[in-house]
């Protein structure tokens, strides 16, 4: 008979504990975001898709288009092409692709580089129908050029579409 009330006595205690973290979570404050509407905040190491950082005094892209990031990508994911204009003392790309369907996000790019001119941006959610929309001009991505991450060719199909 002690056992019974014993046993009632510990399940009434473990019912008021429940109740007690249904009540603190009941009166905390919300941490739902509605997303896509609000955007969650980045961690400090989360690896976007990679891209170009740009000089803030010629808002000209860092790169020196050595293609040291194209040769030693083990997904062979860039392609790079470059050009030194008369005048200028060092070599600016002209072509600077990814492939983000193939890339691994090993940080090899970003390590390799002599000037430091990549790093990892921080979208996320990125999505597509096809592989083609997961290739990126990242020349595209500087400031005065078109559309953030998006291959000329979809962009165009979007003009057109008149969805820009």
């Amino acid at each position: 008979m002690a056992g019974y009330f014993l046993e009632l006595i510990s399940g009434a205690q473990s019912l008021i504990a429940g109740f007690g973290v249904t009540l603190r979570a009941l009166l905390s404050p919300v941490v739902t975001v509605q997303y896509p509407r609000e955007k969650c905040p980045v961690g400090k190491g989360y690896r976007g898709h990679p891209h170009l950082i740009v000089e803030d005094e010629t808002g000209r892209p860092k790169c020196i288009a050595c293609g040291s990031c194209m040769r030693q990508c083990p997904s062979q994911c860039f392609t790079v092409k470059g050009e030194k204009k008369e005048g200028d003392k060092r070599k600016y790309p002209t072509v600077f692709q990814l492939d983000f369907s193939r890339c691994s996000l090993c940080g090899t790019c970003r390590d390799i580089c002599p000037v430091a001119a990549i790093e990892y941006c921080d979208l996320y959610g990125i999505a597509g129908f096809t592989r083609e929309e997961f290739h990126y001009d990242l020349l595209a991505d500087l400031p005065g050029r078109a559309e953030t991450g998006v291959n000329p060719a979809a962009q165009e199909e979007k003009q057109l579409a008149g969805d820009i």
